[in-house]
């Protein structure tokens, strides 16, 4: 643990704009008692255990829900591949186990009791795609990494590939008669209602829906505030059932309605895609209308930026005037053959995504890309491990620094080129399913990488302040942001805040600017803007660090000063860490060399806030 007790620097590279802003925020005070009513939770939204057929076939034969909320309580457990004590550095306030639809449970069912005559419509669909004794043989003799990627889809086009999976899909029975999914997701339910613990642990109940037509990934995370009873009545959607996400949102509606609970979807790992994401176009290759982004809107309030396959922010190549758009790339889409070069798009990424939809709500009235922002693992280890010197990796063979190093398959990647992270932050009235649910559908939430970094920002308006998630509607004279960031007691100093703007002007063009408006230390901003980095006390020779460089406290009233009343925008923002040792250096070391062979060595974590959107 570093504690230090440096002291907050705040820096403001337009002093004029400094003075203005402190006469728009008045009424701040008002403000303080508003976040204070308010809890910060920290959750994960993203967390597989051996009942999803990937966890299961890459060595998780253990870690089932159970296990998956003693972990994110904080007890000890037991690792499902090493089978060493585990836990975690600080206790989660809530969890998602959102173990895949797809054959929900089946593989971990049949490896443990066999084939049932009860699940023979069960083994009819999942034999389409596994021979039940390959399952058994890949897992006993550790191949389940290599099984599991062989039977991916690899190159076609995601149009045929969809109406290919859909057509299939309509000629077989639904899951709901699958004894093996209903038995799991019995257990499932009964696990959470457990375990939840309303004002100090809350369980979500949730899957994961895994579309991925060509090899382009569309899935995503749906998350219910029903409690075990209610969602009883319903099993999840799976891509088996159909592969098109409005699909999925026109089944969350129906079961909403008939079931009065609430839910949210949550894409994921946009940055391998394959500029599916926050296309222009819907998945069966139509123009997108009203209708679609209207749902989409509505079901989709937020989407995951960051876990360990890599951050879904941005790209140097969408961004090149961003210092910090290469943050954990991952250039490998999922499928074994890796014949196809990794292309990101404008589609990808989170950023851009906002900038599209900038422009769709200009054409179609409702902006289909109006999402707020979250971390979460996507672990499939069932231990919800977001903290570097503590990652266990993405699939339970991972947990040993020399599989992290070596299991790569052709030239994909390993243990080493993940990061740990994410983690969900989440404003919220109190510590129970309904309201953090409540605070998803209204985008008061944001990401980290993985330290607990504390963000709160509101925009400040004559009309009031407005927190992260609003829309603000103009015109409006000015446009001016309060933002503080608190570093994690438990990590690294910080080094700067940025505001991230995105706008459409008058020609219906999207562009993008970066704003360094608070930073540690004695350092000067260019006439650009640009800001010197903060150093790096990292020594790569033993992985220690110190909190001589950043700082504890960063605050910022800022105002926009290209701000134009007359165009469209948004605003989120980006806190960044001192470098710290990334685990690849630290289990390198571990294992007696002077660097991982794959993989950075430091990382320089850091917290994305939801936006707030100003419309005209």
């Amino acid at each position: 643990m570093h504690k230090h007790n440096t002291p907050a620097t705040t820096s403001f590279p337009h002093p004029p704009t400094f003075i203005l802003v402190l006469l728009l925020c008045a009424p701040l005070a008002a403000d303080t008692v508003m976040a204070a009513e308010k809890t910060l939770l920290w959750g994960d939204t993203h967390l597989h255990t051996s009942y999803s057929f990937d966890a299961f076939l890459n060595g998780n034969l253990s870690a089932d829900p159970e296990i998956a909320y003693r972990f994110a309580r904080g007890e000890p457990v037991i690792h499902p591949y090493n089978r060493t004590r585990v836990q975690i550095n600080t206790p989660l306030d809530f969890l998602v186990v959102s173990d895949h639809a797809e054959f929900y449970g089946g593989i971990r069912d049949i490896y443990y009791d066999g084939i049932q005559d009860k699940d023979a419509n069960f083994i009819r669909r999942i034999l389409y795609w596994y021979n039940e004794k390959e399952i058994r043989d890949a897992i006993d003799t550790e191949t389940g990494p290599q099984y599991f990627s062989r039977l991916l889809p690899v190159t076609e086009d995601p149009v045929v590939a969809a109406r290919a999976r859909s057509e299939e899909a309509g000629a077989r029975q639904v899951p709901g008669a699958d004894i093996s999914a209903n038995n799991a997701w019995q257990r499932m339910r009964d696990s959470a209602d457990k375990h939840y613990q309303p004002g100090t642990f809350s369980t979500l109940i949730g899957w994961e829906w895994s579309s991925i037509p060509g090899g382009g990934n569309l899935h995503r995370v749906v998350i219910t505030d029903a409690d075990g009873e209610t969602a009883g009545q319903f099993m999840p959607f799976s891509s088996t059932e159909s592969p098109y996400p409005d699909d999925l949102w026109r089944w969350l509606e129906k079961t909403a309605k008939e079931t009065q609970a609430n839910f949210v979807a949550i894409p994921h790992n946009s940055n391998i895609s394959k500029g599916l994401m926050f296309s222009e176009t819907t998945l069966r290759g139509e123009a997108m209308d009203e209708d679609y982004a209207q749902l989409s809107r509505t079901w989709e309030p937020v989407v995951e930026v960051t876990q360990y396959k890599g951050d879904s922010e941005t790209h140097p190549d969408l961004s090149p005037d961003d210092p910090f758009a290469d943050f954990e790339l991952y250039p490998w889409y999922i499928q074994q053959e890796r014949t196809q070069t990794y292309m990101p798009t404008a589609a990808d990424y989170a950023r851009s995504g906002l900038r599209t939809g900038l422009a769709l709500e200009q054409s179609l009235g409702i902006n289909p890309f109006q999402f707020g922002m979250i971390g979460s693992t996507d672990s499939h280890t069932g231990l919800s491990a977001a903290e570097e010197p503590n990652f266990w990796g993405k699939m339970a063979f991972d947990s040993i620094p020399e599989r992290k190093q070596n299991n790569a398959i052709a030239s994909g990647p390993t243990g080493w080129s993940m990061q740990a992270g994410g983690l969900a932050a989440v404003w919220a009235e109190d510590n129970t399913r309904e309201a953090i649910v409540a605070a998803f559908k209204r985008r008061e939430v944001y990401a980290t990488t993985g330290p607990r970094i504390r963000l709160h920002y509101h925009a400040v308006t004559p009309a009031g302040q407005s927190p992260m998630g609003s829309e603000i509607t103009g015109p409006l004279p000015a446009l001016s942001l309060n933002v503080s960031a608190q570093k994690d007691p438990k990590s690294a100093n910080l080094d700067r805040i940025q505001v991230v703007k995105g706008w459409l002007d008058d020609n219906g063009q999207t562009h993008e600017k970066i704003y360094n408006v608070a930073w540690s230390g004695d350092r000067t901003a260019g006439a650009d803007g640009s800001l010197p980095a903060v150093g790096n006390t990292v020594n790569e020779t033993d992985g220690t660090w110190t909190n001589t460089i950043g700082a504890a406290e960063l605050t910022a009233n800022w105002n926009d000063p290209d701000f134009d009343p007359t165009q469209p925008a948004f605003y989120y923002i980006r806190v960044l860490q001192i470098p710290t040792p990334r685990h690849a250096l630290l289990d390198a070391l571990a294992l007696g060399l002077q660097a991982p062979t794959v993989g950075d060595k430091v990382i320089q974590e850091r917290a994305y806030s939801s936006p707030i959107w100003y419309t005209p």
